[in-house]
């Protein structure tokens, strides 16, 4: 499975200020996450320089190299900001999101294949992964160790073990 190399971490909504900043609406875990970062990407893989960058409430209020009016901020409104992957290590059992939508998901015990995942939603106490099958039912997982048996990105695999009744129509 071909894995992207630049990932969308969220979008430039508005203007903050009269400094040239703008808002940011995460599209990660935490808003925190993107401030981590002292270069983004656009979907060009033009490099956005991030002088300085804060949470405020659930968005980043973000200060961009060059941009230094509000005219200059305006300019950016609805562009996506973009991770490289390579700049992030991610922890043992955890994934991008982009890496998992497409994955085939398959029983772990006899082979069947209950779909592919098309989408994942976050609930507070773990994801749930939203499973497409070829006649366009949608069926929900959990995420937990329970369900999930392993996963092989590059493979394009997700081996499960359903819960009693999970496939049930």
């Amino acid at each position: 499975m071909e894995t992207k190399k630049l990932l969308e971490v969220g979008k430039i909504v508005s203007v903050f200020g009269i400094k040239g900043e703008v808002k940011v609406q995460p599209w990660c875990d935490t808003p925190q996450f993107i401030c981590d970062f002292d270069t983004l990407y656009y979907k060009s893989g033009t490099p956005v320089v991030v002088e300085r960058s804060r949470v405020q409430k659930n968005m980043v209020v973000m200060k961009i190299k060059g941009t230094d009016t509000v005219e200059d901020a305006q300019k950016l409104r609805n562009r996506v900001l973009y991770i490289d992957r390579d700049d992030v290590e991610l922890d043992e059992g955890c994934y991008f999101v982009q890496d998992l939508i497409g994955l085939t998901v398959i029983e772990s015990k006899d082979g069947k294949v209950y779909g592919k995942i098309s989408d994942v939603s976050e609930t507070g106490a773990n994801d749930v992964y939203h499973i497409k099958d070829d006649d366009g039912r949608e069926y929900l997982i959990p995420a937990i160790p329970d369900v999930i048996d392993s996963v092989d990105i590059e493979g394009g695999v997700m081996k499960i073990t359903a819960l009693e009744g999970l496939f049930d129509i």
